[in-house]
């Protein structure tokens, strides 16, 4: 019997409305499980219930305030203090969530937040635009033979190896790979004793609320949904304006894997892109415009903070978007697993009466009610939903 399950991916540079697309298509699944197939902690999904609960989830699952479990799969990298700061929010929001995790998910450690920031502040106005949570230092540092995964933290013995081994012989190889002394004021800060012994107790907070179990047994019984995080200009192969992009690839290539080992047939990928572009972060966002000429936009998610900065805002590519989303599904041509892949489109709500695309270099400008369908036309893919508010609800318009 065929298997299949459904996967969200951004289209852009993240912030596409995945965490709303990811809650509509859990209403609609019998016994659906969310799989988190790429990124960790920097992810910022928004989902708001139709009850008016709402919450940004950054290691749980879109599905959470339906009582949708999670599964972190090997590509998710767990950040502990954020695991259990965000567990406690939904605890105190009346919520459960329940997380399984993949024995091999890598474990972001201090040392790797603290590499992370020292770094960035060092690039000065020349910073790459990263959150600041170790993500891609936690990959880094695994990548060369120092890895930490959630299956070690079962080990006390093992961890102290681990850790160890990070100080003594990872770290400073790093630092001198980076120019950053050994002494750097946010690194100490960052892995000082007392945080060290902060991060062991959330660790072990952390294992007590998740189980441990490979993805086939995880999903067992359950109905897959596949939730990307960023978006397809990030990709570290594929993204636009290297080094700005994420250590992570963020369409179907782990997705695609994932599924072979679940024993999973087929795909239903949905391509979600906002009404507009916007992007977190530094590096070049093409046709960009000031946040003046998007006043009407409401974005509680995306606040200005010290590492990425202010939102911004540009129009639509057309073929920009329509070139990612041809490119990724190349991924699925190598692969025994049928693809069908539709485009959401999110924020059509925040638009003006007339929206503005680019397509062949030059603005367009479209009546919002024909948004739409021209940018899926632009991509070739049918139109599933196109959202006109916050809510799972207000993305239930399911195109003719």
């Amino acid at each position: 019997m065929t298997k299949t399950a459904s996967v969200v991916i951004g289209a852009n540079y993240g912030d596409e409305g995945k965490g709303l697309a990811t809650d509509a298509i859990c209403a609609a699944a019998s016994k659906p499980i969310v799989i988190r197939f790429n990124g960790g902690a920097q992810a910022g999904h928004t989902v708001c219930d139709p009850d008016g609960r709402w919450h940004v989830f950054s290691h749980f699952g879109a599905g959470s305030l339906q009582g949708v479990p999670t599964f972190l799969s090997r590509f998710f990298v767990v950040l502990p203090r954020i695991f259990v700061r965000e567990r406690f929010e939904l605890e105190r929001n009346g919520e459960n969530p329940k997380v399984i995790c993949d024995p091999l998910a890598q474990v972001t450690t201090p040392y790797d937040v603290g590499i992370n920031r020292a770094i960035e502040e060092a690039r000065g106005a020349g910073r790459h635009g990263s959150v600041g949570v170790g993500f891609s230092e936690t990959i880094e540092r695994a990548e060369n033979g120092f890895g930490l995964t959630v299956q070690d933290l079962a080990s006390e013995v093992r961890v102290r190896e681990v850790l160890a081994a990070i100080a003594q012989d990872w770290l400073p190889r790093r630092l001198a790979k980076l120019g950053l002394r050994t002494d750097n004021a946010t690194l100490a800060r960052v892995a000082s004793p007392a945080e060290m012994s902060n991060w062991q107790a959330e660790t072990a907070a952390m294992m007590a609320h998740m189980s441990v179990s490979p993805i086939g047994a995880a999903l067992a019984g359950r109905t897959p949904v596949f939730e990307g995080a960023q978006g397809l200009l990030l990709d570290m192969d594929r993204g636009h304006s290297f080094p700005f992009v994420t250590r992570s690839n963020t369409g179907l290539k782990n997705a695609l894997a994932l599924a072979i080992d679940a024993g999973i047939d087929e795909l239903d990928v949905t391509y979600m892109t906002r009404a507009y572009l916007t992007r977190h972060g530094a590096g070049p966002l093409r046709n960009e415009q000031a946040a003046l000429d998007f006043a009407e936009i409401v974005d509680p998610t995306n606040r200005p903070n010290p590492w990425q900065g202010t939102l911004r805002f540009a129009p639509l590519d057309l073929d920009v978007l329509r070139e990612a989303i041809a490119a990724d599904l190349s991924d699925a041509a190598s692969t025994p697993l049928k693809v069908n892949a539709t485009l959401g489109i999110s924020c059509v709500d925040q638009i003006r009466k007339t929206g503005v695309l680019f397509r062949n270099g030059a603005p367009i400008h479209v009546p919002r009610a024909a948004l739409g369908h021209l940018i899926a036309a632009s991509t070739g893919l049918p139109l599933a939903f196109e959202s006109w508010g916050p809510t799972r609800d207000d993305a239930a318009r399911i195109a003719a």
